[in-house]
């Protein structure tokens, strides 16, 4: 009995190693492929969960105080998004093409995923397009990402924080 229970908190070990060990080698590949891409100062790691699969969100500023965030899947460490941060609504590339207010993605979100709005970003996607990411705590203490397209209101992406390192307090509500 002993020899087996060994056996197997021994294999749970190896086990959780190699996992640590992936996961290490795809945050790896993720800051090795954003810094070729993009390089600057780490800002903000997060691990979300994006339709059942795993993601890092990474968060930089270039040599222009430009903010950068990037999806990068945890299984392959592979870049699937870039988007540019706009410093307020008031930036003029976000108003541009911009047709919904604040006011109105946070109710839009709101209505879709009923919390406390934590945070908000004001993004630009590769394609030129504005939308606004907003942090969302439910009642249970769950924390959402809700990404809406501020041209049209629709919800693009949603997405659930399992943990972050880092943080911007001017971004906070």
């Amino acid at each position: 009995m002993k020899t087996t229970t060994l056996t197997c908190v021994f294999a749970l070990g190896l086990v959780t190693s190699a996992s640590s060990y992936a996961a290490d080698q795809s945050i790896d590949s993720c800051i090795a492929a954003i810094q070729k891409q993009k390089p600057g100062e780490f800002i903000k790691l997060e691990k979300l969960n994006v339709a059942g699969k795993p993601f890092y969100e990474v968060e930089i500023k270039d040599s222009k105080d430009v903010e950068w965030e990037f999806m990068c899947d945890v299984n392959n460490g592979k870049i699937t998004e870039t988007e540019s941060e706009a410093s307020s609504v008031d930036d003029e590339a976000f108003k541009k093409n911009s047709k919904v207010t604040e006011k109105e993605a946070i109710a839009i979100v709101l209505k879709a995923h009923p919390g406390t709005v934590q945070e908000i970003e004001y993004e630009m996607e590769e394609n030129g397009d504005a939308s606004y990411e907003l942090d969302i705590v439910n009642d249970k203490g769950v924390e959402t990402k809700v990404e809406v397209n501020a041209a049209n209101g629709k919800i693009i992406e949603v997405s659930t924080e399992e943990w972050e390192i880092g943080e911007e307090a001017d971004e906070k509500r």
